[in-house]
């Protein structure tokens, strides 16, 4: 089950520290660009986690540019659970939750290192391509941007 977060738990701030520290492992701290649990309640950003049964096993959010533009931010699945398609069903809400509320492109940054070649080919294969830093970020290599336009039509991780 996938549901957005509002507030809070235990669970949660250590499913997202735990994210955190696995971020600070792979680049220099200026590298890494994942919101902390305060920032993930902001009210521009929209954080879901799914759960099997009481057990978090999966995050993501969504973060307003503008009012047609987000970045997909803090997407991780439990080391346990990766490999079994978490992380592309909660990619697949994502995006639809984007699409219903009128959002026509989501851009993402991701570490360049083999530790996210995963993420990275994950959305490539959900249609997001390479492209320039957007918003705030700036060149870095140690980032990778990719973007994706959504359809005037329901959207799937997978592009018709």
């Amino acid at each position: 089950m996938i549901e957005r977060v509002r507030l809070t738990t235990p669970a949660l701030e250590d499913f997202l520290t735990t994210h955190q520290a696995e971020l600070s492992q792979t680049a220099p701290a200026e590298s890494c660009h994942a919101l902390d649990v305060d920032a993930l309640l902001h009210p521009s950003v929209r954080l879901f986690a799914a759960y099997l049964g009481r057990e978090l096993i999966s995050t993501g959010a969504l973060k307003m540019i503008d009012g047609a533009h987000e970045e997909l931010k803090s997407m991780r699945t439990h080391p346990d659970y990766r490999g079994r398609g978490v992380a592309r069903r909660m990619l697949d809400f994502l995006l639809e939750d984007a699409w219903r509320r009128g959002v026509t492109r989501i851009s993402l940054e991701t570490g360049s290192m083999a530790f996210f070649e995963p993420a990275r080919a994950l959305y490539r294969q959900a249609g997001f391509r390479e492209c320039r830093p957007f918003a705030d970020y700036a060149e870095d290599p140690n980032s990778v941007f990719m973007s994706r336009e959504l359809a005037g039509q329901a959207v799937l991780a997978v592009p018709a």
